[in-house]
């Protein structure tokens, strides 16, 4: 049986942005993205990194498809399109369910119209909605959120998160990848407090991604 992530369209656009990807380092220390990261606002740190994929890794991207095959969420909620990676394996699970479309956020306009054109030439853009600017904003009006991925800066995932709450019913899970940098700890101590309404663990894919069920 095929599945939307063997299309050879989603195929040759995930390859080419993983090799591209593999040349952050480089791209980074090329436009000196970082060296003034720590006071940048969220747009100027979005501008900074506007060449930088910073994407999930192959097997995250795996992982989220089967999550969201299994749950059939309605709607999925993105924070951080960067430039596509990961929407594109949360697009082909929702094509795949059948049922259900993905809002992304983005604050970076380049990336948006570079993952816009992926969307488009993949033939995923009729499940995609994307949002242009700070995900604290665009998330406000938001109905509902059946899965949510928080993989935009660190340091926003907990605002993120405490914003969609309302919307989360229990059992929906929250992914949010790269545990083991320092502006995600904030979040992680959020989540895996008891108090706090969730039962959360960590996944051990490249840099960890944790998934936490909203109890």
């Amino acid at each position: 049986m095929t599945h939307t992530l063997s299309d050879p369209r989603v195929e040759a656009a995930l390859n080419q942005m993983f090799g591209n990807a593999a040349h952050d380092d480089e791209t980074a220390a090329r436009r000196g993205a970082y060296e003034t990261w720590d006071l940048a606002t969220p747009q100027a740190q979005a501008d900074a990194a506007a060449e930088i994929y910073m994407p999930i890794s192959a097997a995250g991207g795996q992982l989220l498809y089967n999550l969201v095959r299994a749950i059939r969420p309605g709607t999925v909620v993105e924070f951080g399109t960067s430039f596509g990676i990961s929407t594109l394996y949360l697009a082909a699970a929702v094509r795949d369910n059948g049922t259900g479309h993905v809002v992304t956020t983005e604050l970076s306009k380049s990336k948006i119209d570079a993952a816009r054109r992926t969307f488009a030439e993949t033939g995923l853009d009729d499940v995609i909605i994307v949002l242009e600017g700070d995900a604290r904003e665009t998330l406000k009006d938001l109905g509902s959120a059946d899965f949510v991925l928080l993989d935009g800066w660190k340091d926003l995932c907990l605002p993120v998160l405490r914003l969609l709450e309302p919307r989360l019913k229990p059992g929906t899970l929250v992914v949010a990848d790269d545990v083991e940098l320092a502006g995600l700890q904030p979040y992680l101590s959020y989540v895996r407090a008891p108090e706090n309404g969730y039962q959360s663990v960590t996944f051990p894919v490249e840099d960890g991604m944790e998934i936490s069920c909203r109890l």
